[in-house]
């Protein structure tokens, strides 16, 4: 199974002085393209013994300070991220063929921003949160129904529930940020922005072009 991919090239003139304003751009692309959630990203972590794991969850926000998903800090990916904070990004856009792909250190975002975002959720996504120990085995599914059950019985729709100790954010900081475009004949572009020295560029950032 093989694609030519036909795109306009990516050049280093075209890109914006920071990554996250060039995320901005091709996010806005990847939305206007009417991609299925296209703020789906591929977050990968590892042990301090360097064990890798991956798993896709939803971007919530973003700015000039980084990416920001939420998830319950118990889970596998809040285990490792507690013991190794250094995180891996992927938004794989494969029907534009774009890619963008981040690493960087994650650190748990303000209890407020929490708080704030956990009200915008739906309220059964509240629940789902305090109903899910996240990545801890469970018996069943009837098990899981079961406690969900219960939650919506003490909260019932219309009620405030409160956001568990347990969940929360996290912000990655990007280190380096990669801009792959897909062109025929394997010949893609990849533009790497690498986090400078204070100082060594005016905008902190220095770009890289990477063989495909």
């Amino acid at each position: 199974m093989r694609e030519q991919y036909r795109s306009s090239v990516l050049a280093e003139e075209d890109l914006a002085a920071a990554p996250m304003d060039q995320f901005a751009r091709w996010f806005a692309d990847a939305v206007a393209g009417g991609l299925h959630e296209p703020n789906a990203v591929i977050v990968s972590t590892a042990t301090p013994q360097g064990s890798p794991s991956a798993r896709t969850v939803l971007l919530k926000h973003f700015d000039a300070d980084g990416f920001v998903f939420f998830t319950n800090y118990g889970s596998r990916k809040g285990r490792e991220l507690a013991a190794n904070p250094q995180v891996s990004l992927l938004f794989p856009w494969h029907r534009i063929a774009r890619q963008v792909m981040v690493t960087g250190t994650a650190s748990r975002i303000a209890r407020e921003e929490t708080v704030a975002y956990f009200r915008t959720r739906p309220h059964g996504s509240q629940l789902g949160a305090w109903a899910s120990a996240q990545s801890s085995v469970i018996a069943s599914r009837a098990e899981l129904t079961s406690r969900y059950e219960e939650l919506a019985a003490r909260y019932p729709e219309g009620t405030e529930v409160p956001v568990p100790e347990d969940w929360g954010g996290y912000r990655v900081a990007p280190d380096t940020a990669e801009f792959w475009q897909g062109h025929e004949n394997r010949l893609h572009d990849r533009l790497r922005y690498v986090s400078t020295e204070s100082g060594e560029t005016d905008s902190g950032w220095r770009v890289e072009r990477l063989c495909p």
